[in-house]
């Protein structure tokens, strides 16, 4: 059965049809909030609004064909409505352990990583929502536009902006430590 069939029957508030839907994207909505918000636990609490609010706004959707873009908007709205409201909570940054024998200087590697980190977290909300999308989850600028329902033209200005605060960031924070980065980009 195709995607748009199932998501009528889900506007007709069949549970079951919704609960395909949401198994098929639950993984990339989890993914795409960990990325903007950088903290496991905001993500899911973002998720799960967003599930919500897709299911309480299911019949109003005009569109069935646009179901994930759709989805994908609302996860990134939950995602910085709550980032908004807990700017002053710190961010925690989980550094997942290495398994592999170290073949190069693991010290140097994590230094680089905090510095990337550090610079993701002072991006805006805003910013940091097209640098996920676009770069860590592989989504075209139009697409990124669509999801964050702003024009193509808005994306790629907040692109640009977050790449120069990002180097500026990565920059200083290297000159600090002393460690550089390789072939010039974050690690």
């Amino acid at each position: 059965m195709d995607q748009q069939a199932i998501v009528e029957r889900a506007q007709k508030g069949d549970h079951d049809a919704f609960a395909m839907l949401v198994d098929v994207a639950i993984a990339r909505l989890d993914a795409a909030a960990r990325l903007i918000l950088r903290d496991r636990e905001l993500a899911r609490d973002a998720v799960q609004e967003a599930l919500i609010r897709a299911w309480r706004d299911l019949p109003g959707l005009r569109d069935p064909a646009r179901f994930d873009a759709w989805l994908h908007r609302l996860t990134v709205n939950a995602c910085l409505d709550l980032a908004r409201r807990r700017r002053r909570r710190p961010i925690e940054v989980e550094i997942t352990p290495i398994d592999r024998p170290a073949t190069r200087d693991v010290a140097g590697t994590l230094l680089e990583r905090e510095a990337v980190d550090e610079a993701l977290r002072r991006l805006d909300p805003e910013h940091r929502a097209v640098v996920a999308l676009h770069y860590l989850l592989g989504m075209p600028l139009p697409e990124v536009a669509a999801v964050l329902a702003i024009p193509h033209g808005t994306a790629k200005s907040r692109l640009h902006y977050a790449l120069v605060a990002l180097r500026v960031s990565v920059e200083a924070e290297t000159e600090q430590t002393g460690v550089g980065l390789r072939e010039g980009r974050p690690a």
